[in-house]
């Protein structure tokens, strides 16, 4: 019977910013924790990938061609939209919780590539062993700057939602250009990302303040881990580019 009530009452929460601060408070305490379960599992998929022929198997793939690369973003971004769907989901806390999953899964296996590289600039006669800690140690930094700035200002960032749709279309647009046409985007363009991935940062905080029900701190922690891993996607990038 109170699962029932549960899912009869499911969606009628408040907005975090009108609850009682209690509940505010454990909104924000429950999508925290939700965020940092996700980044550690991303970590255990990340040493199971590369303990198991997973990893292998993705080199291989993306290896075929650049548009074998092409096709693994577009099948990313099709699952990121379903993963962030279920994550939204009012029917329904275990699809939520599969949303969150599902992007997590999706996120380790196209870290793969990426995450090989920077193991492999970091072993060797010349490797430089500091080089993941120090991307991980340079996201959490900025990434918890970017909290401080919204929690101590107060402020709403949604102002940002157009900027940062209009930069991700055209930043999507480069990326596809590129593969196709076999050039490189330099240091400038991870650059820009990052102040991107700040953006969202800044933009997820403030929606988690001002924008979301207090039952919806799973939507929350998927939106922030997203923020998060591109950030830390580009992070990793511009360290492997100042090591080359």
């Amino acid at each position: 019977m109170q699962e029932l009530r549960d899912q009869n009452t499911y969606g009628a929460a408040p907005v975090a910013a009108d609850a009682l601060p209690d509940d505010r408070r454990a909104f924000l305490r429950r999508t925290y924790l939700h965020l940092f379960g996700a980044i550690a599992l991303f970590g255990v998929l990340e040493v199971v990938w590369f303990a198991t022929p997973v990893a292998e198997l993705l080199f291989r793939a993306v290896s075929a061609g650049r548009f074998a690369w092409l096709l693994f973003m577009g099948a990313f971004v099709g699952v990121s939209a379903l993963a962030d769907r279920w994550a939204q989901s009012d029917s329904s806390r275990g699809t939520q919780y599969l949303g969150l999953g599902l992007y997590t899964v999706a996120e380790s296996l196209l870290f793969v590539p990426l995450i090989g590289l920077a193991l492999a600039a970091s072993f060797g006669d010349d490797g430089d062993p500091t080089l993941l800690p120090r991307g991980i140690g340079l996201t959490l930094t900025l990434f918890g700057g970017m909290t401080a700035v919204v929690f101590l200002s107060g402020k709403d960032f949604s102002f940002l939602r157009s900027a940062l749709l209009f930069g991700s279309m055209a930043a999507f647009g480069l990326v596809v250009l590129a593969v196709v046409f076999g050039f490189t985007l330099g240091l400038a363009f991870s650059y820009a990302m990052i102040a991107l991935a700040c953006g969202y940062i800044l933009y997820s905080t403030s929606n988690a303040l001002y924008r979301y029900r207090t039952d919806q701190h799973v939507a929350a922690a998927l939106a922030l881990f997203a923020a998060v891993m591109l950030l830390f996607w580009y992070v990793l990038r511009i360290l492997l580019a100042r090591r080359r």
